[in-house]
């Protein structure tokens, strides 16, 4: 997925917010080409992660955790259990991002430290892994707040920081928007993203809800795109039955 977004493309994927490796085992056919497993708004504990980033195995789709706070401990269980990237929520400035890139680097990057664990297939290739994880474990910061935004070069700036992921609730609600994410106020903060981003050589991400803003999402410039979610899919498919039968 990094060398993909390397070229110019578009990486889509998925939240997976249910906590259920059914859903995942079922998603994992589609071509996504990443999921996020969500340990900051659903009950997903690290057992699961580690879970679900078994049933990927094979799978071309990239394993990644959203953990819930700037932490050492969260960012070594989650890595250690074989995710290849982490998204970081309420990244707000340039030392938050570079202390986020610390936790997530092996010396002399980073102080991440070193064990065998399921990321080293629990130690066979830890000689291997240790050398190449630098390069390849993706950062995600979310922007979510003014703040954020304000300081957004900074953050898109920092060495270690692959994408700066938009959370658009998040950022309609701190700018007192409440849900209007249509708003133009919203609009305008993203749009400063994804060029602060396209100047830093770096990759602008948002969440799409709605097949209309994954369209938007598009045509604006952002090449990391979650398409909504594994609750969502459920949602959606159950209403769109019901609407068969007049039940809404």
């Amino acid at each position: 997925m990094k060398r993909k977004l390397a070229r110019g493309e578009i990486a889509a994927g998925a939240w997976i917010s249910s906590g259920s490796p059914n859903s995942l085992d079922l998603l994992r056919n589609f071509a996504f080409d990443w999921f996020v497993f969500d340990m900051e708004h659903s009950p997903i504990s690290i057992e699961t992660v580690s879970h679900m980033v078994q049933v990927l195995n094979g799978s071309e789709a990239t394993p990644l955790v959203r953990v819930s706070l700037i932490d050492q401990g969260l960012f070594k269980s989650a890595l250690d259990s074989g995710a290849q990237g982490l998204v970081v929520p309420l990244v707000n400035t340039v030392e938050e991002a570079e202390r986020a890139v610390r936790f997530c680097k092996y010396p002399p990057r980073g102080i991440r430290g070193v064990a065998g664990s399921k990321a080293s297939d629990y130690g066979l290739t830890l000689g291997k892994y240790i050398r190449n994880a630098n390069d390849e474990t993706m950062l995600i910061a979310q922007i979510e707040t003014p703040q954020a935004v304000e300081e957004i070069k900074g953050i898109a700036a920092v060495d270690g920081v692959d994408v700066a992921f938009v959370g658009p609730s998040d950022l309609t609600m701190t700018l007192g928007l409440l849900d209007d994410r249509a708003n133009p106020r919203v609009v305008e903060a993203m749009m400063k993203v994804v060029k602060a981003c396209d100047d830093a050589g770096k990759v602008a991400g948002v969440m799409a809800t709605t097949i209309e803003e994954a369209t938007l999402a598009v045509q604006r410039g952002f090449r990391f795109i979650s398409l909504a979610s594994d609750m969502k899919y459920i949602t959606m498919g159950a209403q769109s039955f019901l609407e068969t039968v007049g039940r809404t």
